[in-house]
């Protein structure tokens, strides 16, 4: 029975996993007044949410916290006061309960959750607000083959959305502003696998200065940056050869982006298959985190750290990450 808890930006989450089978899972996200997350700000959020999740949790999963026996905490990548809200929760909570903790990498932890939806070893497309990368596994780690050289998609979004006076989050109005759109010609960067949102993210500002239309610049933002994402990402199925193709982060709910990804796996000459977890496990959510945590000491128990021995990496990068598990 593994507790997870997510708490790497904005969203603070806790879900109990036992045996591959997730029991509950719920969150509470902070969203800021105007502009984008003010980290103090979120963590404080966390830390007054904390206990609520966790009573919700346990109600949910209808289980007693003495049937807890391990924690799987999010400790990294993320904002530092983020992670350290959630890292002094679990700790306080691992010395209560007297049970161990397993570090679990948020970027990993959208991977190895399409596991639950059937994937067994795919190639991750890991759209959202701070990360963009192209993540498989490779040599005994995962290892990343295409990411942004800028800012991550959903962040990118979230600025444009911003300067057309659109609220946090603003990638789902900016899904339904293109619903009405048509395309106007936008900057296509990709340098490999490689991709960059800035010149575009210039380019849209420009035009809506001088009066382009919401719709258009929305529709043609979604068509030109998902394109980008996805030939990356075809590049990357190419490169390792694999037959599997799966979708994570907040950008991934996107059904624009999804149907792109769904295409593009249907027209390749080598049969790719294309998986799409539900929304509540492609956001950032603590059922990841603890179906994850509970893949990993499944095959190693020595990834169980004691709460005084376990510390935030709010810089880990996902091929830093020794995979043992696999």
């Amino acid at each position: 029975m593994i507790l997870g808890i997510e708490c790497t930006a904005h969203t603070f989450g806790i879900a109990v996993v036992n045996n591959g089978k997730i029991l509950s899972n719920v969150k509470d996200m902070y969203v800021p007044e105007s502009g984008g997350i003010i980290p103090m700000d979120s963590a404080a959020h966390h830390k007054n949410v904390a206990e609520q999740l966790y009573n919700q949790a346990l109600e949910k999963a209808k289980i007693s916290e003495s049937k807890i026996e391990a924690i799987a905490l999010s400790n990294a990548p993320g904002l530092a006061p983020c992670l350290r809200a959630g890292l002094e929760f679990a700790k306080s909570l691992a010395k209560k309960l007297s049970v161990k903790i397993i570090p679990v990498n948020h970027c990993i932890a959208h991977l190895e959750i399409s596991r639950s939806v059937g994937a067994i070893d795919p190639v991750l497309l890991y759209a959202s607000g701070a990360n963009t990368q192209i993540i498989a596994f490779a040599a005994g780690k995962y290892r990343v083959f295409g990411e942004t050289l800028d800012v991550g998609i959903g962040n990118f979004i979230d600025k444009v959305a911003r300067h057309f006076g659109i609220g946090f989050p603003g990638g789902p109005k900016i899904e339904q502003h293109a619903l009405k759109g048509k395309y106007v010609e936008l900057p296509y960067s990709i340098k490999g696998m490689d991709v960059s949102f800035s010149g575009m993210q210039t380019k849209i500002q420009q035009l809506y200065d001088k009066g382009e239309s919401i719709e258009n610049l929305s529709f043609s933002l979604q068509e030109t940056a998902f394109a980008m994402l996805v030939e990356a990402a075809e590049r990357a199925l190419a490169h390792t050869g694999k037959k599997e193709l799966v979708l994570g982060g907040g950008v991934a709910c996107n059904s624009r982006l999804q149907e792109m990804c769904k295409i593009m796996c249907s027209e390749r000459l080598q049969k790719t298959k294309f998986f799409c977890p539900e929304r509540p496990l492609l956001v950032d959510n603590a059922a990841m985190i603890a179906y994850t945590g509970e893949l990993m000491i499944e095959k190693d128990k020595s990834l169980l750290v004691s709460a005084d021995k376990i510390d935030i990496l709010p810089r880990e990068r996902t091929d830093q990450v020794k995979v043992t598990w696999r």
